[in-house]
């Protein structure tokens, strides 16, 4: 991490951060520098190198490069003792100065991650602690659960030479879908990168409890076998699994093995809910099957309603009656105008007014008749009323 720092108007240097252990490089530049001296001071203002010579007796100390514009010195081996304000120094009238200071970083340790508890059952809280010991600066510890961050609670304590210990806290409530993920506890440090700690949660849950139709495929039919089996997973594994008919005694002849329920010869008065029942440390769990046997001859009813079937068919039911009703208006009201339009339609090819009126009558008797049969409900008459009206002469005069 370097830092531009100059002072006077020719000299210029760099602040530097290093790692303990490793090399530090100081710079003392010049800019157009007039054959003027250049030296490196150390914080105690003794001389590390004076132009291109080392007065002092540390070997740590080598020249990099030595030129009339730059004095470039290394540092390996980097301690904390090695921190403070170097100087880089220009003899010219007055002398100028530029200040260099080191940082030492010092990593922390590895991680140290520990549990309350190894074992976790659902539901329950736990804890978790991350320390990272000896760094400095302090360290900063983030938590991750799978991919998904968390936050820890911290707490950081100073030790000697500015140096820190750090330890978070991370509480969680597990559930069942925790089981084998990884809790990572990351260290974040300038001196060092993906610095990281895991550690696998083992979290106990109930059964997860499922009934299994082995036969008969289709419907439970009278005078058939049932076998039913009942598969059951938790952690630990369930060490008991029950079988029960709820609310009702259980059929004498049938047959228990382990997880598997056999009924033969079944009859209706076998129906009822069969239950499966398993428990492990953690608690139980159960599923239910409903039994009902229908007669020999049944032939592909479902054992199960189908509501959305249902709605289905009355929405088809309700749509045809729309569509029929809208036909039937359209029958009675075009018939009605026929009624109305045709009465008098055998004047039109009458040679003379007699022979009108006779075509009238007619034409006016059988529609009258045909419109009372279709629609007497609509007009409000009977069948014999309609015919009796049928049968009376027009007014109609023709001049």
């Amino acid at each position: 991490i370097l830092q531009d720092v100059s002072q006077g108007q020719n000299l210029v240097t760099n602040n530097v951060s290093v790692v303990e252990g490793e090399t530090a490089i100081i710079s003392c530049r010049v800019k157009n520098n007039d054959d003027s001296v250049i030296q490196l001071l150390n914080p105690n203002r003794q001389t590390i190198y004076f132009r291109d010579v080392r007065p002092l007796k540390d070997s740590r100390f080598q020249l990099v490069n030595f030129s009339d514009n730059e004095l470039l010195v290394s540092l390996s081996n980097v301690s904390l003792s090695d921190e403070g304000r170097y100087v880089c120094q220009l003899y010219t009238d007055p002398p100028q100065e530029a200040y260099a200071d080191i940082t030492v970083l010092v990593p922390p340790g590895n991680p140290i991650l520990e549990s309350r508890e190894e074992i976790v059952s659902e539901g329950n809280e736990t804890e978790i602690t991350c320390t990272a010991m000896g760094s400095k600066p302090a360290s900063t510890i983030k938590w991750m659960k799978g991919d998904q961050p968390l936050q820890g609670e911290a707490t950081v304590e100073e030790l000697y030479d500015r140096m820190f210990t750090v330890t978070s806290r991370l509480r969680l409530t597990v559930s069942k879908e925790d089981d084998g993920v990884a809790v990572i506890c990351i260290i974040d440090h300038p001196a060092v990168k993906d610095f990281q700690a895991q550690k696998y949660l083992e979290v106990q849950y109930k059964p997860e409890v499922q009934i299994v139709v082995e036969f008969p495929e289709g419907l439970t039919r009278e005078g058939e076998n049932l076998e039913l089996t009942c598969k059951a997973k938790g952690k630990p594994q369930p060490h008991q699994i029950n079988w029960l008919k709820v609310d009702d005694d259980f059929p004498s002849h049938a047959v228990i093995t382990g997880s598997d329920l056999f009924i033969e010869n079944l009859n209706k008065s076998y129906n009822g809910t069969y239950r499966c029942v398993a428990s492990n440390l953690v608690g139980e769990a159960y599923d239910d099957y409903i039994l009902y046997v229908y007669d020999s001859r049944a032939d592909g009813a479902p054992q199960k309603i189908d509501h959305a079937v249902i709605g289905g068919i009355v929405a088809v039911v309700v749509f045809a009656m729309l569509c029929l009703l809208i036909v039937l208006g359209r029958y009675f009201a075009r018939h009605k105008g026929t009624y109305f339009t045709h009465e008098a339609k055998g004047a039109d090819d009458a040679a003379d007014a007699d022979t009108a009126i006779i075509n009238a009558e007619a034409n006016c008797g059988l529609l009258g008749w045909e419109v009372g049969v279709v629609g007497f409900n609509q007009a409000g008459f009977t069948p014999v009323q309609l015919k009796r009206r049928s049968e009376r002469k027009p007014h109609t005069k023709f001049r």
